[in-house]
């Protein structure tokens, strides 16, 4: 049995969760393991001397806790509930690859978290400019709500510290930029994903 761990990471709003849902339907025996899922309790979330919550750093998640379900996933992937046949629409460069499993991680804090970076196959980062970003951000609801100021006071910050960490630690990473359509960059990452299964196929 192999698998592949496709880790795909995104400032806020930059589109990856609907990409992985997207992807998810092109793939074959393909699960989807969502950073948003282990956030902690509100009350369980520092706040800052601004009163602003700290939901932009890794404390604010259970991250063993979900580095204990992608180490489970990579014991039993069959037991994810994944489709263990070609979706329809199997191009003929996924012939034959039924027999591997496809695991996508999405989130926003993943390449600075140690114990995740030696499980992935594949690594990719959506980008957004500032404005862009803001504007994305300002259309949705968020449960607590925002408070004036958050974004720029807790949001983007933490994007710019997290993302530099990365770009001086990291490497192997693929760069895309949110502000292509969702059919590029669908395109971009399912044909990256197709030539990383025909090397486990090798």
């Amino acid at each position: 049995m192999q698998f592949l761990l496709c880790f795909c990471l995104s400032v806020t709003n930059g589109g990856k969760t609907t990409l992985a849902e997207k992807l998810k339907k092109m793939l074959p025996n393909c699960h989807i393991i969502s950073q948003d899922d282990f956030f902690k309790p509100e009350s369980e979330v520092e706040t800052d001397e601004r009163g602003f919550k700290l939901y932009d750093v890794l404390d604010a998640l259970y991250m063993d806790e979900m580095v204990k379900s992608i180490r489970n996933w990579m014991k039993n992937p069959a037991s994810s509930g994944v489709v263990t046949e070609e979706p329809q629409n199997t191009c003929d460069n996924l012939k034959n690859t039924v027999h591997v499993y496809i695991l996508i991680v999405e989130g926003f804090l993943l390449y600075n978290y140690e114990p995740l970076n030696e499980l992935w196959n594949r690594r990719y980062f959506l980008t957004l400019p500032y404005e862009e970003c803001k504007r994305r951000r300002s259309t949705r609801v968020y449960q607590p709500a925002d408070t004036p100021g958050y974004f720029d006071g807790h949001v983007w910050p933490m994007y710019l510290k997290y993302k530099n960490e990365l770009e001086e630690n990291a490497s192997n990473v693929v760069y895309l930029d949110g502000t292509k359509s969702q059919e590029e960059l669908l395109s971009c990452l399912y044909n990256d994903i197709v030539e990383e299964l025909k090397k486990l196929r090798e």
